[in-house]
């Protein structure tokens, strides 16, 4: 069973624990040694700068290793919301292999249950709910089923499915969801009963279901319109669907943004993407304030587990929590003398607020213009770099 404490000492730990070598050769398998770092880089406990560190001291990495270009993939999905904005990773970045009235709006009953009758699904979705967590095959199964056979529109099935992951990245989550349905890739991600044997054990394998055919037969599905359940699946539902919140349960503690609280002092703003220590170099007076913003949960929603996991870092670095809405927010961190903290692209607009925002830690370069696809992307920002440590360590250019 997956466990994720929300503790610096916990993502460490996991760091720690990640053998490259191993992964570069298992990590598409369920119990391959995949990092299990994805919460802890989505909340900000660690970066991938903060990764990449530790492999290179450790295992001597190169930056060409397999390890380091999934990094790479979360800086790419970053450096693509950062160009296109939250509307243009929300809209298909080009069409589909159907047109997008072919896909439905409504989630199927069977899937949100557990229930379907094609193991490989019901193990990803009871998984999900009951860990917050899926391994990036099963996600990527878990994608290609709901579009290419049940014909359920991608951005449906996203949202969805953001609700229940510990590890929710709006970008990442919909320009993955893009790349299975076809819609910001070349083609469509199909897999068969084959795949699902190769890399699942034996619980998810799916023999005997609409699964067990050939590839070829699973694109003339996925082109064709028609929706596909399994035949003599289970009736009944296998399990409940963890509730999906848009505001904080009471019981952690959220109250509405305070003024009394910042009003001419400087603060450091703890954000549900930065959730590393308090930086020491910051005023001796800082307030250390944690708030999220009630727009960006209603949009995109959490589970109970996920807003466990937030609320008990924050409470853990201040007492200060607050949920509030971003003109309230704005309201009130606009009589603090600064407001300090790590910029990020979910953070809202607030003109009025004297910022003083550190850059999010990177790795890669940033690029002026946006590439469409991630080896156009990857070849960029690895242009001169030989050796990680150039990337670990770069030198800054001269006056």
């Amino acid at each position: 069973m997956y466990q994720f404490p929300p503790t610096l000492q916990a993502a460490q730990e996991r760091l720690n624990l990640v053998e490259p070598k191993h992964y570069a050769y298992s990590r598409n398998d369920l119990n391959g040694a995949v990092s299990y770092l994805s919460p802890y880089l989505t909340h900000g406990f660690l970066s991938v700068l903060d990764v990449a560190s530790a492999m290179y001291h450790r295992h001597r990495l190169g930056v060409q290793h397999k390890f380091m270009m999934e990094l790479g993939w979360r800086e790419y999905y970053q450096h693509v919301h950062r160009h296109w904005g939250d509307a243009g990773i929300a809209t298909a970045l080009h069409a589909g292999v159907l047109p997008e009235a072919a896909y439905g709006q409504a989630f199927p009953e069977d899937v949100r249950h557990a229930c379907t009758g094609v193991p490989v699904i019901d193990q990803a979705v009871y998984g999900l709910y009951t860990t917050g967590y899926l391994h990036n095959h099963a996600r990527l199964w878990l994608a290609s089923y709901l579009v290419h056979l049940r014909k359920v529109h991608w951005r449906v099935a996203a949202d969805w499915l953001y609700g229940h992951l510990l590890d929710g990245d709006v970008a990442s989550n919909y320009l993955s969801w893009q790349w299975v349905a076809g819609t910001g890739s070349s083609k469509p991600y199909l897999f068969n009963a084959d795949n699902v044997e190769k890399f699942a054990p034996p619980a998810w394998h799916s023999r005997g279901t609409l699964l067990d055919t050939s590839y070829e037969t699973l694109d003339i599905l996925a082109t064709n319109p028609a929706t596909l359940t399994q035949a003599g699946g289970r009736n009944h539902l296998g399990i409940d669907e963890p509730r999906v919140l848009n505001a904080p349960p009471e019981e952690l503690g959220f109250t509405a943004p305070d003024a009394g609280c910042v009003k001419g002092r400087h603060v450091w703003w703890v954000h549900p993407w930065a959730l590393a220590d308090v930086p020491t170099d910051l005023p001796s007076d800082v307030v250390v304030v944690a708030a999220i913003c009630a727009e960006q949960t209603q949009a995109h929603p959490w589970d109970e587990r996920r807003w466990q996991f937030v609320a008990e870092r924050m409470a853990a670095l201040t007492p200060n929590l607050w949920w509030g809405s971003q003109s309230a927010l704005e309201a009130v961190l606009a009589q603090a003398q600064t407001v300090h903290t790590v910029a990020h692209l979910r953070l809202p607009h607030m003109p009025t607020v004297p910022w003083q925002q550190r850059p999010a830690p990177r790795l890669f370069r940033d690029l002026d213009k946006p590439c469409d696809s991630f080896s156009k992307w990857w070849v960029q920002v690895n242009k001169g770099v030989r050796h990680l440590q150039q990337l670990v360590y770069p030198i800054a250019p001269r006056a």
